[in-house]
């Protein structure tokens, strides 16, 4: 792998006596697809928010794009292409589909975009299939339209790393390639991506790596096939 954009090093974080991440590691190079698996308490959550900046670890660093972030504001890294989407899609009810994606980019950048606030809004539109639905309301779009403006509104952010926080929850298996598939254009046009999924054939399909959290443990690490086959995650992960 060449220098990574994202390092985690030793990240350590306790909520009173509960150590939710016990000294976790972890690298993603340029561009790569990585899946983030573990069963539910396992610590993914916790380890999203220490990256993007929700929480601070007690112990350990954050690396990205070679500067230490680990006590900058969730808006600063963002601001450095450090970008998540949420499971669950919150956008501004009262705003329409293309103004949602113009506040990230007014707001989450460190300048306008050189093509203007409403062409690049409309780009990205276009990019996740919604320009058809710039005018109407968050509140007549299905399911699979929601999640697709919540990784709109991270794309507004201009991420060089997407952390994209189990986007496809409670869609159908045709929904579901919908997401991947935009997933991975996006990765083609040169943004890294974690996913984090509990929909394994999505996650088996997309990554090129897979990380697993156990207990606030990272316990594999490497080719999505070998991790599967380990004896550890089968007992932890799959129930075996």
């Amino acid at each position: 792998m060449s220098r990574p954009i994202l390092e985690a090093r030793g990240v350590t974080k306790q909520f009173g006596g509960f150590t939710a991440l016990d000294g976790v590691e972890l690298a993603i190079g340029p561009g790569e697809r990585v899946g983030l698996i573990g069963p539910n308490g396992s610590g993914k959550s916790t380890f999203v928010n220490c990256l993007t900046g929700a929480l601070t670890p007690e112990k350990g660093a954050i690396h990205f794009l070679n500067e230490d972030v680990t006590a900058l504001p969730a808006w600063q890294r963002a601001r450095r292409g450090l970008v998540r989407s949420f499971q669950i899609p919150r956008p501004f009810k009262k705003l329409s589909v293309i103004e949602n994606v113009q506040v990230p980019l007014r707001f989450a950048l460190s300048e306008p975009p050189p093509t203007g606030i409403d062409r690049r809004a409309m780009d990205i539109l276009d990019s996740i299939g919604l320009d058809a639905k710039a005018n109407w309301a968050p509140k007549d779009l299905s399911q699979v339209e929601l999640r697709k403006l919540e990784l709109g509104r991270a794309l507004a952010a201009n991420p060089r790393l997407l952390i994209a926080d189990e986007a496809m929850a409670g869609l159908s298996d045709s929904e579901v390639d919908e997401i991947v598939a935009l997933l991975e254009r996006l990765n083609g046009e040169g943004i890294a991506v974690i996913l984090i999924e509990h929909i394994m054939r999505a996650v088996m399909r997309f990554s090129q790596r897979i990380v697993v959290l156990v207990a606030g443990r990272k316990i594999a690490d490497g080719d999505p096939a070998e991790v599967m086959r380990h004896e550890d995650v089968e007992r932890a992960y799959l129930g075996q």
